[in-house]
């Protein structure tokens, strides 16, 4: 077994052993954890309703190079594909907003994989397109759930994930192209609130069913500026965000491994453990 597959299931045996009876613990299996655990998609598909910023000029393509029975009487089909990084549900490395930050492939797995987290502020960002998230809703969710554990992931309910991928409604604008910029509302995180997450709660990732990490009128982008001045990646338009509880789940986002790249389409499930 691969370090990296050792480490994944060492950890998801201690999450999962530590809500056991102590006799329970003893002869726990590795593997039947692993097993126990159901799995959610919070990645949506790439296609060609894939949304992307509104400036991006091109989308993603997947083109057939061959496609049907062969001389040999059997079928083959390959393809090549053409995406930006950033789009659809995708990962923002560090070097997105940081000169000095880690490049995609340079993200280390125990980034990328971990218990997380789930706050829901949906009941304040459906009813303000331009909401932040701020410190105090992650203190009320603490006052409820217990203070976020270090190296944890963090996802951002927003609701906004309802109105995917529907261009107009979910990112408050129809329109495309540089003129659609100044039109943008959709919630974000304020830059108070990441820097408590970076330099107080020291999380390892943060995400949200939203298009960017900031809110729609952003203008500098301080939310990334700060997670990323961290080297703490982000994950953006994630799906399926009202099928998770708040906390005691297990979070796997590995997304292409693009040497250098600042991004890229990101595959991110969360396994929760079975009542």
């Amino acid at each position: 077994m691969r370090p990296s597959l050792c480490l994944f299931v060492l950890m998801l045996t201690a999450w999962t052993v530590s809500c056991q009876a102590p006799e329970e613990s003893k002869t726990a299996d590795p593997l039947a954890s692993l097993a126990s655990l159901e799995w959610i998609d919070l990645s949506y598909a790439f296609d060609s309703a894939t949304l992307y910023w509104p400036n991006n000029p091109t989308g993603f393509e997947l083109e057939a190079e061959a496609e049907g029975m062969t001389e040999g009487g059997y079928f083959y089909s390959s393809y090549s594909l053409s995406t930006p990084e950033h789009g659809g549900t995708h990962l923002d490395a560090p070097i997105h907003f940081s000169e000095k930050g880690q490049k995609l492939d340079e993200l280390r797995l125990d980034q990328l994989t971990g218990a997380a987290v789930l706050i829901d502020v949906s009941e304040l960002a459906l009813v303000d397109r331009d909401y932040r998230i701020d410190t105090a809703a992650i203190l009320a969710w603490e006052k409820e759930n217990g203070q976020i554990p270090e190296h944890s992931i963090v996802l951002f309910r927003t609701g906004y994930g309802k109105f995917y991928p529907d261009r107009e409604k979910y990112f408050g604008t129809a329109k495309m192209g540089l003129e659609a910029i100044l039109e943008l509302h959709f919630p974000g995180i304020h830059p108070e609130a990441a820097q408590f997450l970076a330099e107080k709660r020291k999380v390892n990732a943060v995400g949200l069913d939203t298009p960017s990490l900031d809110f729609g009128q952003s203008k500098d982008f301080a939310a990334h500026q700060v997670l990323m001045g961290h080297n703490i990646p982000g994950f953006e338009n994630v799906a399926n965000l009202d099928q998770l509880p708040a906390s005691g789940f297990y979070v796997v986002a590995l997304p292409m491994k693009i040497k250098g790249g600042s991004g890229g389409p990101l595959r991110v499930i969360a396994g929760v453990g079975r009542l």
